[in-house]
């Protein structure tokens, strides 16, 4: 192989590893944004209203007749 090949491919290679890194910051950020969602659901879910609202769904749900 041609010198010119292997030094733009060892150096291609170099630049691929230095940005290894990035991926982890990316599922940091990814896992705190999940967090963050899963608190406002949360927080959604146990509201007063909608705490009734489900409640008188799944009661309805068991009455029902098949």
């Amino acid at each position: 192989m041609n010198r010119k090949i292997r030094d733009a491919l060892a150096g291609l290679r170099r630049a691929c590893r230095r940005d290894a890194g990035m991926v982890t910051s990316e599922y940091a950020m990814g896992i705190i944004a999940a967090v963050g969602f899963a608190l406002l659901l949360y927080e959604v879910v146990t509201s007063g209203e909608v705490r009734a609202e489900l409640q008188a769904i799944v009661k309805k749900a068991l009455s029902a007749r098949m």
